[in-house]
């Protein structure tokens, strides 16, 4: 691997680069393989954006902090993949934390002079230089491959994704609180209702004591007359004149069921 310190150093002062290399240790833990950064080194310095006819126009742009922009695209200049190499405690140690190392994957990343980029942020005129910078206000700083007009149908693009989403997870919101509150308006519904029928039968409830509370004696049937009647030959008491006529034939004793042949008179005294 080269030495990047002298690499930069023997590079003229206009052929700048932006270099990223990380190292990624790939583990496999129970069946599911993945990957952490051990170790990530950056350097970066600014660079020019100039048209191609820079001998006319005499004009560039020097970018500063593009590691900061969105979708910059930096090209692999060099990967390799180094294999762990494990003693027997270190077998015996991961298999009871149940990590297992694979290896560790180097990966170099660079902007290579000559690349087309096209930059979108804050331009700033200091010293007869221009700069192209990150938005003060928080707004999204772009360094990327694509012309100007690409950029713009992507990020129109994904307006209309978030846009459908945002209007799929609105109507879906409005679906599930309606849903709720028909729920809600059921189940009020049907308390009011089952409060209504208590109500109306704790109300037939007074109304029924009331009327049999002058009985001294009331009839088990209607419960409204006094037991003017005595069947034989059972012998029971139980019914007024009228139930013992509205009884269907042949007539039976309410109280025992047996069959009534005769009816007398009784008379309170």
């Amino acid at each position: 691997m080269q030495d990047f310190d002298s690499f930069f150093d023997a590079k003229e002062d206009n052929e700048i680069y932006v270099f990223w290399f990380s190292s990624h240790l790939q583990v496999k833990r129970k069946r599911k393989p993945h990957e952490k950064i051990i170790h990530q080194r950056t350097n970066a310095v600014p660079f020019d954006l100039t048209p191609d006819d820079l001998e006319e126009t005499g004009v560039s742009v020097r970018v500063i902090k593009p590691l900061d922009a969105v979708d910059l695209g930096l090209e692999a200049v060099y990967e390799k993949f180094h294999p762990a190499v494990q003693s027997f405690t270190d077998v015996l140690g991961h298999y009871m934390i149940g990590e297992r190392p694979k290896g560790v994957q180097e990966t170099e990343e660079m902007l290579k002079i000559g690349a087309t980029i096209t930059g979108v942020g804050e331009l700033v005129l200091d010293n007869k230089t221009i700069k192209l910078q990150p938005p003060k206000a928080g707004m999204p700083f772009y360094l990327s491959s694509m012309d100007f007009q690409g950029l713009v149908e992507k990020q129109e693009g994904q307006m209309r994704l978030w846009r459908f989403l945002t209007i799929a997870f609105g109507l879906a919101t409005c679906v599930t609180v309606f849903f709720i509150l028909k729920r809600q308006y059921r189940h009020h519904k049907e308390k009011r209702r089952f409060r209504k029928l208590q109500r109306e039968f704790q109300e037939a409830r007074e109304r029924q004591e009331e009327e049999t509370e002058g009985v001294r004696n009331p009839c088990v049937i209607c419960l409204s007359s006094e037991k003017s009647c005595v069947f034989l030959e059972c012998g029971h008491v139980c019914s007024c004149f009228d139930c013992y006529q509205a009884l269907h034939s042949p007539k039976k004793c309410p109280v025992c069921r047996n069959d009534i042949a005769r009816v007398v008179p009784l008379y309170n005294s």
